[in-house]
């Protein structure tokens, strides 16, 4: 394996790495000589890139945050109708809930850290805002907190084994409740 300088990826293959052993074993199961095992990289190099376990997983975090707004993003861009949004909206749910079953462990590890400690507590509000932020191109202040709401918890419910109770038809019109008034 190349050192520091002549391996420029090291540092994403660490975050990488973390955010692969959470989604298999959890946040209690994060150890600099796991991740390095895992990244394949010399333990050191752990030190090197991050000051501690908590830097670590804010900034594996961080990037998985990025992550889920880029998906609000690809699913909320050049929508311009507000039948438009409300589709979009619907689209959204059912692709979190379909989707990569290592995104809502990583989603559920967080906000379990979240609810333990501030740092993630603030983590977690700055990524929910950003979410909201491209829901409110869409819908007033009011409307895009429900609606944050009802994409979180139709999301989870959906995923943890509810999906033939939630219908994308159910969906759409859970939406448009929230969005006509």
């Amino acid at each position: 394996m190349a050192t520091g300088q002549a391996d420029p990826r090291r540092r994403e293959r660490i975050l990488a790495a973390t955010l692969d052993h959470i989604a298999d074993e959890g946040v209690a199961g994060v150890s600099h000589r796991k991740i390095a095992a895992r990244a394949g990289v010399p333990l050191g190099s752990m030190t090197y890139h991050f000051a501690g376990i908590d830097d670590l997983l804010r900034e594996a975090f961080t990037g998985f945050a990025d992550h889920i707004v880029a998906v609000f993003e690809r699913h909320l861009a050049g929508v311009g109708t507000p039948d438009e949004a409300r589709e979009a909206v619907t689209e959204l749910i059912h692709v979190l809930s379909d989707g990569p079953r290592r995104d809502l462990v990583l989603t559920q590890e967080l906000y379990t850290l979240a609810a333990r400690r501030p740092e993630y507590r603030e983590l977690t509000r700055a990524w929910m805002a950003r979410s909201r932020q491209l829901l409110e191109r869409h819908f007033d202040p009011d409307t895009t907190r429900r609606l944050d709401a009802l994409i979180e918890g139709l999301a989870l419910h959906r995923a943890l084994g509810e999906a033939d109770s939630y219908t994308r038809e159910l969906t759409g019109e859970a939406v448009r409740r929230l969005t006509v008034m």
